[in-house]
């Protein structure tokens, strides 16, 4: 049995899995209907829930402390309600051991030891390191995908990660090096890091304790 999560779990989510956004960015993250998230926000906004804040000619919303505790709250409840506990965390064992190799590709995107300096900034002049990076990434996201169906048997708003993150590797190997670790398009270490927060929020997981 997979389950859908209801909009108002899904609006207060969206802000815990992207961070920091405008609220057409985060009606767009689950197909919600605008109005809809916006309105949600401003309920969530008057409980304390999540909190508007604007600089530099930008803004957005964010999770409040509280807000963070019942979006794990509510999450733990659908979870409990599809009785899914088990397969997310056997799901998330077998996610750990991939971080692991994505923080290394990243590492590797933006480093290239040189001689006297393995902290060397990578400035992409040398196509056979880039190329392994991103042959690399490839095997990544194939190991994904089967643990992207597994969570996806379980609840639907898991859908799309593996397909974002495939999508993001053609556009890097297409020389659009932003694709692989920027963090103003959806490159793959933007997924990747999505994914992650999605897991632990569901879990119930602090990031710090993680093995």
């Amino acid at each position: 049995m997979t389950l859908d999560s209801s909009p108002d779990v899904l609006v207060l989510h969206a802000v815990r899995v992207i961070g920091f956004a405008e609220a057409p960015v985060l009606a767009r993250r689950y197909g919600l209907d605008a109005s809809l998230t916006n309105e949600a926000l401003l309920d969530a906004e008057a409980r304390g829930w999540v909190g508007h804040t604007s600089f530099a000619g930008s803004g957005g919303w964010s999770l409040t402390e509280s807000g963070r505790a019942e979006g794990e709250r509510r999450l733990a409840a659908e979870l409990a309600r599809v009785g899914g506990a088990d397969r997310i965390r056997d799901v998330y064992r077998d996610f750990l051991p991939l971080n692991t190799l994505l923080q290394q590709a990243c590492t590797d995107w933006q480093l290239r030891p040189a001689e006297g300096n393995r902290l060397a900034v990578n400035d992409h002049s040398d196509p056979g390191w880039d190329a392994g990076v991103l042959d690399e990434l490839a095997i990544i996201g194939r190991a994904l995908a089967p643990l992207v169906a597994r969570l996806a048997g379980v609840l639907a708003r898991f859908r799309g990660y593996d397909t974002r993150f495939r999508a993001a590797l053609v556009r890097a190997r297409a020389g659009e090096g932003a694709w692989v670790d920027g963090s103003q398009v959806d490159s793959c270490h933007r997924v990747w890091f999505e994914l992650h927060e999605d897991l632990v929020a569901t879990l119930g997981i602090d990031r710090h304790t993680e093995p």
